[in-house]
């Protein structure tokens, strides 16, 4: 076999301080500002990008045909009804912490242990004194606490009647500062945008409203997401509870910090280059990235529009596959959403006998070990674990990575700039100094670059889905390295590390290119306690091929409780 890997290290100079604020000054002034601009992008390998020779027709939306293959629903009531609940399964098999679950939340209810009312006093005291820690946590944005009470009300009268509307009737749940929530701004992680509060609910918020979860309100995020550390300066940046000198990573940092912390067991995060599984990965949670089109994007922010995906990250596989239930299928405001297969979870339910047996995993063993050896380790160990079960490993190849990179960074940081264009004249100096430095970049890209992302993206889904055609799933690490430490100079402006921005998406990029469904779950830990991620990528509309074989992981993968932890049902 020969070795198509060709990622390259990319190694820049990280900047902070009075110094990272001179750099952005340069970059957007029009006398050095192109000269700046171009030797920075050219470090980056766009020279490389603008020379490949391309002949494939541009796709810009990465759609895909309904497969024949997919398992059907045996029947209906578990996917399509308001308010799915989850197959049976045995007794949950999950080492050291166990993280509250929504179905304990519902469990205790149904006992009459406590009501909805008092968990959403536990979580409003808990958010409260999760800011109140020093560093702050900063998980959540200021929940609207007379709204969180009345929905607790309605929950706890319908438990008390014994009618409650599914297993996540008032279970507390956070929604990503990216998606519209009613009473809420939509800010996007701003000091300028949402003025005003959404009069409705995003189409995925308001699936988890309708089967009465109890919205605590929006989670924080990295600025208009365009960084995947999680640092933001109008809000202040989340924390990791594993280690709060730490990055949760981004842009959904406010919802995988909310769930590793206990604040919610599920929280709606989006996904443009990584967002839902490297924070997920960072904090030691569960993030799903559904097919492009899966869920609805109504109601998101418009902010890369051919590469956002919106899903769940949990505390628990099963978590995630609920939520993933309740927010997936045809929407008729979202054009995406039309031509999809019906939502199933087949393999979800107790396969404990059953092993993995029928599963083909494949490795790109270059790709895979592209990470830090503590990464690898547990990635590796954990890969063992899913063979000693069954599961066949193949050796596979993906060519062009590097292409296909690259035609993400020139897509995504496109569109971001598009997007913010009608902001810039009157609030381009409010974003912090980061955004200004990676849309300054951003603007330098041409029309020429942007149809070539197009193209490439062509080849590398028909790439892609080549090699899936061949394995049931591909496997990598989440993330190319645990979380990064925040550092003392970099509040309250921020950095610019591009270096380790690429190692935390070196396993992301290529499923928001293609829109290929991938989900990160717990591997372990490094030496230092952080938690490290595997990735699964599967063919489209197999999510729940990719539930299967995470929720196979929990049993071989110890959990730790987190520094800052939070029990609403103790």
């Amino acid at each position: 076999m020969t070795n198509a890997y060709d990622l390259r290290p990319v190694s820049l100079p990280r900047l902070s301080g009075g110094t990272f604020s001179i750099f952005v000054k340069l970059l957007e002034s029009r006398l050095l500002g192109s000269t700046l601009t171009g030797k920075t992008l050219s470090d980056m390998g766009i020279p490389y990008f603008r020379d490949l020779v391309v002949t494939e027709s541009p796709v810009f939306r990465p759609t895909w045909p309904v497969s024949p293959a997919i398992p059907r629903p045996e029947t209906t009531d578990v996917f399509e009804a308001p308010h799915p609940t989850l197959p049976p399964v045995g007794p949950v098999v999950r080492a050291g912490f166990l993280a509250r679950t929504a179905e304990d939340f519902a469990n205790a209810y149904r006992s009459g242990q406590t009501t909805p009312e008092e968990v959403a006093e536990k979580a409003l005291a808990a958010i409260t004194a999760s800011d109140g820690l020093n560093p702050p946590l900063r998980a959540f944005l200021a929940p609207r606490r007379e709204e969180v009470m009345a929905a607790a009300r309605a929950s706890s009268d319908r438990w008390k009647k014994g009618r409650p509307f599914g297993l996540l009737d008032g279970v507390p749940v956070g929604i990503k500062d990216e998606l519209d929530l009613a009473g809420y701004p939509t800010t996007v992680g701003t000091r300028f945008l949402g003025t005003s509060a959404a009069t409705e609910d995003a189409h995925a918020a308001g699936r988890l409203r309708a089967a009465g979860a109890l919205l605590l309100g929006k989670t924080n995020m990295h600025e208009i997401g365009i960084g995947v550390t999680g640092f933001n300066r109008p809000h202040g940046t989340a924390r990791n509870p594993h280690a709060p000198g730490h990055y949760t990573g981004g842009s959904s940092s406010g919802s995988a910090a909310a769930v590793a912390a206990g604040l919610c067991p599920v929280a709606l995060a989006a996904d443009a280059g990584g967002s839902i599984r490297i924070p997920s990965a960072l904090c030691g949670v569960v993030g799903l990235k559904p097919t492009f089109g899966r869920v609805s994007s109504h109601g998101g922010a418009p902010l890369a529009w051919s590469l956002d995906h919106y899903g769940p990250i949990a505390a628990t596989v099963r978590d995630a596959a609920l939520a993933y239930a309740l927010m997936g299928g045809h929407d008729p405001r979202d054009r995406d959403t039309r031509f999809q297969p019906p939502l199933t979870l087949s393999g979800l339910e107790d396969r404990a006998n059953a092993g993995l047996g029928d599963l083909t995993i494949g490795i790109f063993r270059p790709w895979f070990e592209d990470a830090a050896p503590d990464v690898v380790k547990a990635c590796r160990e954990l890969l063992d674990q899913l063979v000693a079960r069954g599961a066949k490993l193949v050796e596979i190849e993906i060519p062009e990575l590097r292409a296909a990179q690259l035609a993400h960074l020139v897509t995504v940081a496109s569109e971001m700039a598009t997007s913010m264009a009608p902001h810039m004249r009157e609030h381009g100096r409010d974003f912090g100094l980061d955004v200004r430095a990676n849309l300054a970049l951003a603007r330098a890209f041409t029309a020429g670059d942007y149809v070539k992302a197009q193209r490439v993206r062509a080849r590398t889904m028909a790439a892609f889905q080549n090699v899936l055609e061949k394995v049931d799933v591909i496997v990598t690490p989440a993330t190319g390295a645990t979380a990064p430490a925040i550092r003392a100079d970099v509040l309250p402006d921020g950095e610019s590390d591009l270096t380790t921005l690429l190692a935390l998406m070196r396993f992301a990029f290529p499923s928001n290119l293609t829109g290929h469904p991938a989900i990160s779950f717990p591997a372990g830990y490094d030496p230092q306690g952080l938690p490290v991620g595997m990735q699964l990528i599967g063919r489209p509309w197999h999510e729940h091929v990719l539930l299967r074989v995470a929720r196979a992981a929990e049993a071989f993968v110890e959990r730790r409780k987190p520094q800052v932890s939070y029990d609403l049902l103790g």
